[in-house]
């Protein structure tokens, strides 16, 4: 079978479609075409192969396509060596695995001399072969024939016959592939402490005298397992039921051998069998498993990573909206900047309210005055150390507002990556008269306008969002990641006028130079007024053009239909629509009663089938449609800023910082995420926690247990047998109503006439200059 096709067949069976939708698919990747162009704008080519389906084909081809340039190097190896059979050949031809080919190419593979090359050259093979053949016959009659000068015993001699058959089976593919069948469906992880390293690897307390399956392993717990053993905590083991487990091995590898008899040679054969797996295989499989165990746990975790890596690069984005980002600090105070609705930066300043200056004063008028000046409407606070502190003087800040003034909403933001972002050479392009402290308060600010915009401009491993990454392979982690945020960009679409050169890096068919270019042009030529002035870009050919156009948008153009996601090869289609309305485009984009009643089949011809113009009329309804959810935000409580103030029964908001296979860890304002164990996600078995939940949702949470010492805080998010009503309602936490007592839940702020008292003479004056603002 041609190797082409093979593949395809094989990958059609691994994404569930057919071998030609793969075959069409394989020639506009390797033709340069990207996967997010692929699955938009070649659905007819493909069959519709979504992008999911498509990432996998592209992992899929790359790994077969290794595979068969392996095949092939094997291939010649054995035929150079003079040694390929007809058998051979077919049984490499029919391996699926790369582990499958070494196994078979493992008694060709060149290797230094062995004890099984020296017995050999020292005349035993012969030995073997009297064993093989005579079963009845006395090893060590036999073994005396053989003795030499350089096998001076008949010991010696039936090791170096040991050593032959060892050899011999330690390179039997088919053996090799029953063992390992053997051990995956029956081997046992084993950990324990290493003496004396109690103290020092304490966090891994759960694993000093551990087991489970190999089989069932979940991936968070093998990566553990893998650390504490790297950081030499714990020694590990993968080896089958210690009762029964060798024996059957043993027996396995004896029946290779045929030994059927008691006779002394087969007595002697299933000796070395036990000894076989003792000293060479057990070791082997060992080793296989523990590498199978790493590659799935790493793959589980890059797995996890990417989900929540997109769940929060397609988090809602709180708009064009002008904000204020506070980063918070102590000794060196809390950083200001604020962004206008562009997320251009207007305004900066850095305020000590706490220790050691301790200027609330000086703090509280220097916010209001940027508030008031900026009309902000936002406040993004990061919730790194006194992030609860900071915003507890934010919402003293919005109470002293005038009434009548709009107050702003205050949101707590993750500040992953913010410190990484200001000391790039990113930011030192972008913000070049900024202090280096000041342009993460800017990033703060604009993640919560939109959070894919800006942290596009971070390494994406930097975000926070993982499950023991650096641990796992970085190439392939950086891949998925990679093509985790390309996905999410092209999904959302790129204002070509105001995207930022890391964000348009990301477009389809385009890259950091091209970014860099697209920017350089327009900064020297103004706005661009129509997609087709790309092409005036330098080095932006029409490759380039058809893989980014539909991707770009551009607002208020010469072209109405450049601010949506029809591309622009199809434009001719989307006219077609519109005679047939015997409207306007701009009138006619939007009103989603005119289109309904069109048939989509009318407009298919030779070049744009049906999916293309359901995917146009879809488009028409709704131009420029952002795929990110509405906007919304959770509120912390009152009273509730420490882990020392957590209490089992509390019921609390929080936002979902990161998913894991074992569960969702959840920010409730006390520092430390708290984590929802699986178990706990629903009132209902729950296999896979993204079902439930993805980073950046908010939900209601009850505490559940609470470890100050080991910072760790169990969350339900269970109804069920959870706290009584009164038990709920009393673990609360302190009241914070005018009079004390009888709270029935977080109390949300609420402006309280006698605050301007409370503020002194400042406040007074503060408002009042800004009621002349």
């Amino acid at each position: 079978m041609d190797t082409a096709v093979r593949i395809n067949r094989t990958i059609a069976t691994d994404i569930s479609a057919r071998p030609e939708q793969v075959e069409a698919a394989v020639r506009l990747l390797d033709e340069g075409a990207t996967v997010p162009f692929v699955a938009r704008y070649r659905k007819e080519v493909t069959g519709g192969l979504d992008d999911t389906q498509l990432r996998t084909l592209s992992d899929r081809l790359t790994y077969l396509r290794e595979m068969e340039a392996r095949r092939a190097a094997i291939v010649n190896s054995i035929t150079e060596q003079g040694k390929m059979t007809d058998d051979l050949s077919v049984s490499l031809a029919r391996a699926s695995t790369k582990a499958e080919l070494e196994d078979i190419y493992l008694p060709y593979k060149p290797k230094r001399r062995t004890k099984a090359m020296i017995a050999r050259e020292n005349g035993l093979g012969p030995l073997v072969e009297a064993i093989l053949d005579n079963r009845a016959a006395d090893p060590e009659q036999l073994a005396a024939g053989f003795v030499t000068e350089a096998v001076p015993t008949t010991k010696d001699a039936l090791n170096g016959a040991r050593d032959i058959v060892a050899e011999s089976l330690a390179e039997n593919a088919g053996l090799l592939g029953e063992l390992r069948q053997f051990m995956q469906k029956d081997g046992i992880v084993t950990a324990k402490v290493i003496a004396g390293k109690e103290a020092e690897g304490a966090k891994f307390a759960d694993y000093f005298d551990h087991s489970e399956a190999w089989a069932t392993i979940p991936s968070h717990r093998a990566l553990a397992l893998l650390r504490a053993a790297n950081e030499g905590i714990v020694t590990l083991d993968i080896a089958p039921d210690p009762e029964t487990g060798a024996e059957r091995a043993t027996n396995m590898i004896a029946a290779q051998l045929g030994t059927r008899t008691d006779g002394a040679a087969d007595k002697w054969l299933r000796t070395v069998a036990g000894w076989t797996w003792r000293v060479k295989l057990s070791m082997t499989m060992m080793l296989d498993l523990l590498g199978d165990m790493r590659a799935k746990a790493h793959d589980d975790a890059i797995n996890v990573f990417a989900r929540n890596l997109k769940d929060l690069l397609l988090a809602a984005p709180a708009g064009d909206r002008a904000t204020l980002g506070l980063d918070p600090g102590i000794r060196t105070g809390v950083k200001v900047a604020v962004v206008d609705s562009t997320g251009k930066v207007v305004d900066t300043a850095t305020i000590y309210p706490f220790q050691p200056k301790n200027d609330i004063n000086g703090a509280t008028e220097t916010l209001m005055r940027l508030i008031g000046k900026h009309n902000v409407d936002l406040i993004a606070i990061g919730n790194g150390t006194a992030s609860r502190e900071t915003e507890r003087l934010a919402a003293d800040v919005i109470k002293l507002l005038p009434q009548g003034f709009k107050a702003p909403t205050k949101v707590v933001v993750s500040e992953a990556g913010a410190s990484v972002y200001s000391a790039s050479e990113l930011a030192a392009r972008e913000f070049p008269d900024l202090d280096v402290s000041l342009r993460g308060a800017v990033s703060i600010a604009r993640r919560l306008q939109d959070p894919l915009a800006e942290l596009v401009k971070i390494e994406p491993k930097s975000i926070g969002v993982g499950q023991y990454q650096h641990d796992v392979d970085q190439s392939k982690l950086a891949k998925s990641l990679s093509a985790v945020v390309e996905d999410a960009v092209n999904a959302v679409g790129v204002d070509l006028n105001t995207a930022s050169a890391p964000l348009l890096a990301r477009v389809s068919g385009l890259g950091p130079v091209l970014a860099e270019s697209i920017v350089a042009h327009r900064d020297a030529n103004g706005a661009f007024r129509s997609r087709k002035e790309l092409l005036k870009v330098a080095r932006l050919g029409p490759k380039a053009f058809e893989q980014c156009a539909g991707f770009l948008r551009i607002r208020e153009g010469d072209e109405p239909l450049d601010a949506s996601s029809v591309h622009p090869e199809a434009y001719g289609v989307a006219r077609k629509i519109v005679a047939a309305c015997g409207r306007d485009v701009r009138s006619l984009m939007g009103d989603a009663a005119s289109l309904r009643g069109l048939r989509a089949e009318q407009f298919v011809d030779d070049t744009f089938g049906l999916p293309t113009v359901r995917d146009i009329l879809l488009e028409l309804e709704k131009p420029g449609r952002d795929p990110r959810p509405t906007f919304k935000t959770a509120t912390f409580t009152d009273g509730v800023e420490d882990i020392k103030d957590l209490k089992p029964g509390m019921s609390l908001e929080g936002t979902v910082t990161n998913v894991a296979a074992f569960g969702a860890f959840v920010d409730i304002g006390v520092h430390q995420d708290g984590l929802v164990h699986v178990s706990q996600l629903a009132d209902r078995f729950v296999k896979d926690p993204h079902e439930i939940v993805k980073a950046g949702d908010v939900v209601r949470v009850r505490v559940t247990e609470v470890d100050v010492p080991r910072k760790r805080i169990g969350l339900t998010m269970r109804k069920d047998g959870g706290a009584s009503a009164k038990e709920d309602r009393n673990a609360r936490g302190p009241a914070k109503g005018p009079r004390g007592g009888g709270n029935k839940g977080p109390m949300k702020a609420s402006p309280q006439k006698g605050r301007q008292a409370d503020t002194g003479s400042f406040g007074a004056a503060l408002m009042d200059a800004m009621k002349k603002k």
